[in-house]
């Protein structure tokens, strides 16, 4: 089969299609034929060796496809099912293996498309959300990096979970209508606003409930200057490359909480945790009330153009892997 490997630690140019070997299916296991993968910055932070990998490796966390073998001791999937998975040893490839804790069937009402582009998409938010964030009706939220797959996803789920606002930021002006689109009542372009200061007017000085942040650094720091008393700030990623500095007496006497989540750690020591947020996200996206807003679509083959796009940070939504076998348009 063809496969991207990340022949060393380096810039999108390090990103190889290559001819290389099967999978092979173990027990409890399942071969899939890739559909559809999505690209995430978690691929770009391995690809510069930011992660617990090493050359050469296939990138990619999530894949949508069918399964064509089953290994022994499976019996809750078969041969032809439609299904989403996290696989093992990366998903840009034509072929992936995944444990079954981790493969979930696809709704026969959602496309492989939609399904590509939504498992780590949707997954983090409705955790950052609900298990993490512990948003309740009637919260303010503030999403950072709005405009991209996670923010956009997360825009519509907090207001499907019965957020009062939902404020987005993005770094360019071009970016503020897919934000808007994706159900944001308020969106503060950072190069142009000061967010705290925006934020603390559109909420009349009270601030938000929950901040989702995964640019850290001094994002962290100042979005500590419009959380609200008994407020949230979930940090999930650490895109601006910096660290931040907390001062504990920030926290205390207003009762707010710094957590920190990983999706990642989650699917290695709580894979059964993910069953569940699984079912929530797919009775969204059955009925129609979450749009996973999909950006761009490039062959397998051309996945250095994909990360090029994404760390410029010219991405709207989702950008899609699609192998030459898929039958994707």
């Amino acid at each position: 089969m063809y496969a991207v490997t990340v022949s060393e630690f380096g810039g999108p140019e390090v990103l190889k299609y290559v001819e290389v070997s099967m999978p092979l299916v173990k027990t409890d296991h399942l071969l899939i034929k890739v559909e559809a993968t999505s690209v995430n910055f978690a691929d770009v932070k391995a690809r510069y060796g930011n992660k617990d990998r090493q050359p050469p490796f296939i990138p990619g966390l999530d894949v949508a496809g069918t399964i064509v073998e089953v290994g022994e001791g499976v019996e809750d999937f078969q041969v032809g099912q439609r299904v989403i998975a996290f696989p093992q040893g990366g998903s840009y490839a034509e072929y992936v293996v995944a444990h079954t804790n981790l493969t979930f069937e696809i709704p026969a009402n959602v496309d492989f498309t939609t399904a590509a582009a939504c498992p780590i998409v949707s997954f983090t938010s409705y955790k950052l959300l609900a298990d993490v964030g512990r948003m309740t009706r009637g919260d303010a939220v503030l999403v950072h990096a709005a405009a991209g797959g996670i923010g956009t996803t997360a825009i519509q789920l907090a207001k499907l979970l019965g957020a009062s606002t939902v404020i987005g930021t993005v770094s360019k002006e071009e970016k503020v209508a897919t934000t808007l689109e994706a159900g944001a009542d308020f969106v503060i372009n950072t190069s142009k606003e000061n967010f705290v200061a925006k934020v603390l007017e559109i909420t009349q000085e009270k601030g938000v409930d929950l901040i989702l942040d995964s640019i850290a650094g001094r994002v962290t720091e100042q979005s500590l200057l419009c959380l609200a008393k008994y407020g949230r700030l979930v940090n999930f990623g650490n895109a601006s490359g910096e660290t931040a500095t907390i001062q504990t007496a920030d926290l205390t006497a207003s009762c707010r909480s710094i957590l920190g989540f990983s999706f990642g750690t989650t699917r290695k020591h709580r894979p059964e945790t993910v069953r569940d947020t699984a079912n929530k996200v797919f009775e969204f996206l059955e009925n129609g009330s979450l749009k996973i807003v999909i950006g761009e679509k490039f062959p397998l083959e051309e996945a250095g153009k994909a990360h090029k796009l994404m760390e410029d940070r010219g991405s709207k939504g989702k950008i899609l892997l699609i192998p030459p076998t898929s039958t994707i348009v």
